[in-house]
């Protein structure tokens, strides 16, 4: 231990002139306990949206949902249109952008990031839904704000949380879980929604690599999909991987698997 000190301290001015840091990696045992909680359960998913990019696997539970709340915009919005013919209206909310790219009288934009703060580009995930919301409304999620996801959900009430039957999150930089501060950032998040909610599925976006150590790949982008826990009645875990109906993310870029450490039971 002693002398891992003292490289590291020797190591840290060389690294760090490179725009790199050194920190502690994780524990694999309790890397793999995390990603034991995370093995989907089996429930009926159809896709929503586009054929790619665009387009997620959502459980097939849309009765009397009131919203749907989608934060970060770009330049696609296939899957609020697709929710729109359900007639389900979506609140949506991009400071990079001027408008989404399709017009709609059921989207309602708002021209800012979203965050665990609100400040002059940015408004607080929590107060964005419960302005627009009411606690007895069923709502659908569909988060892709480049890694402010866990800020944004750790911060929010469970109470508003819980407002969300259905939700799609895109998850960054998931290979920190290698690095023991960011594995404790990402397990609590988790933590949290596994309070509420049971993963459905999990699909790696190929537009990143998946990093290996030990034998276990981690994608470091990933949507994955939640279920509330009330709407599910028989928790039998899926077996299929890949689902039917994933689709490759990026067309230009080669698609791999989900790792099969993501839904085996070691």
């Amino acid at each position: 231990m002693e002398f891992s000190k003292k490289l590291r301290k020797f190591l840290f001015p060389f690294v760090g002139a490179i725009g790199y840091r050194i920190s502690p990696t994780s524990n694999i045992d309790q890397v793999k306990n995390f990603l034991k909680t995370l093995h989907p359960i089996e429930f009926d998913l159809i896709r929503v949206g586009s054929e790619s990019d665009g387009g997620y696997l959502v459980p097939d539970d849309f009765m009397d949902l009131s919203y749907c709340f989608s934060p970060g915009v770009s330049n696609n919005s296939d899957f609020e249109r697709d929710l729109a013919k359900r007639g389900i209206p979506s609140f949506l909310a991009d400071y990079s952008v001027e408008a989404p790219p399709i017009s709609n009288e059921n989207f309602r934009f708002i021209k800012k990031f979203v965050g665990p703060i609100s400040s002059d580009n940015y408004i607080e995930f929590e107060s964005w839904v419960s302005s627009n919301s009411k606690a007895s409304d069923e709502l659908i999620l569909q988060m892709d704000i480049e890694g402010s996801e866990y800020g944004s959900l750790l911060s929010c009430n469970r109470e508003v949380l819980k407002r969300f039957r259905i939700m799609i999150i895109e998850f960054h930089g998931l290979d920190l879980i290698f690095d023991s501060h960011g594995f404790q950032l990402i397990r609590d998040c988790f933590i949290k929604l596994l309070q509420d909610f049971h993963v459905v599925h999990i699909h790696p976006n190929n537009n990143d690599p998946v990093r290996t150590i030990q034998g276990i790949g981690i994608p470091s982008l990933m949507e994955i999909s939640f279920l509330r826990k009330d709407r599910i009645f028989d928790s039998k875990h899926a077996t299929k991987f890949p689902h039917p109906l994933d689709r490759r993310t990026v067309l230009s870029k080669k698609d791999f698997d989900l790792p099969e450490n993501w839904y085996s039971r070691y």
